[in-house]
């Protein structure tokens, strides 16, 4: 049985993504695992400036577990209501950890073999803001999981397209391997867009393009698959475009250093574009090789 694990800080930003991620796990039929990561005040800075009462240590992890319980408790209850009664029900599981968020769900991940990990984005900036928030940017960067990221102001749909924007790579098979398997339990489209700027020559590079859709083909078992070449005046408006007129339910790419996914939410010229962005988005590491 697949398991989903969603991070909570009990905002109203990281309810909505558990909200999406319990409707996920309907479709998947996969179970959920609430988390909360604290950190004790020893571990503050200013620790060794403060005596703290031995008594604060002892009440941060039941105060976390009771919030927990409280949140499992309110899924569940979205999930025994009319026609809902007779569909899958995901299993609610919780959890709270000390240390950092990263490495508590760095490490939930690798001892249960977690198959993906829910956060909800906050701000009426979209993404961008919560990505330029210390704890998103170190879990993009050093996650070795599949990441989901949940705008505030996104509620679930049904997914019928995929969006899985390709630099040709053939390492990125494992990952459409894994959109497909995705994609199935929705019957939804995948589109693999390659995009590039201006200056990119088709003729030059068409060989390469035919091999890797050729490997697609070969190697994906799924039928709704398709291609789109976008070529824009810059990778990032290509990007851009593709979220506004791609008609996509959620957006998947992997975390590359110095390709347009680390441009695009990295540098501070491009934040006017990112926050246009409303949909989740996918993120992969990039040695990605398990299936969701």
């Amino acid at each position: 049985m697949k398991t989903i694990l969603v991070l909570t800080d009990f905002s109203q930003p990281a309810y909505n993504a558990a909200i999406y991620a319990l409707q996920l796990a309907k479709q998947l039929k996969a179970e959920i695992k609430l988390c909360h990561a604290f950190k004790v005040p020893a571990e503050a800075p200013v620790a060794a400036q403060v005596a703290w009462p031995l008594e604060n240590y002892s009440s941060l992890k039941p105060e976390a577990d009771e919030k927990l319980h409280f949140l499992a408790e309110t899924l569940s209850k979205e999930l025994v209501s009319g026609k809902e009664s007779l569909a899958f029900k995901p299993l609610i599981t919780y959890t709270s950890e000390v240390g950092p968020l990263t490495e508590v769900a760095r490490n939930l991940v690798n001892e249960q073999k977690l198959s993906l990990v829910v956060m909800g984005t906050s701000g009426t900036g979209g993404l961008i803001h919560f990505i330029m928030g210390s704890n998103c940017r170190e879990m993009i960067d050093k996650a070795c999981f599949p990441l989901l990221l949940v705008p505030s102001n996104i509620n679930f749909k049904y997914i019928t397209k995929i969006g899985f924007a390709t630099d040709l790579s053939g390492r990125d098979m494992d990952v459409i391997h894994s959109l497909a398997g995705v994609a199935r339990m929705f019957n939804a489209e995948i589109l693999i867009s390659h995009v590039t700027d201006e200056k990119f020559d088709d003729q030059k590079h068409q060989h390469q393009i035919d091999n890797f859709l050729n490997e697609v083909t070969c190697t994906i078992n799924y039928h709704k698959i398709y291609y789109q070449h976008i070529k824009q005046r810059s990778v990032d408006s290509g990007l851009e475009w593709l979220t506004e007129h791609g008609q996509l339910d959620m957006l998947a790419m992997i975390h590359r250093q110095n390709n347009a996914f680390s441009r695009m939410f990295l540098k501070s010229h491009t934040q006017k574009m990112a926050r246009q962005i409303e949909l989740p988005l996918l993120v992969f590491p990039d040695d990605y090789h398990s299936i969701i």
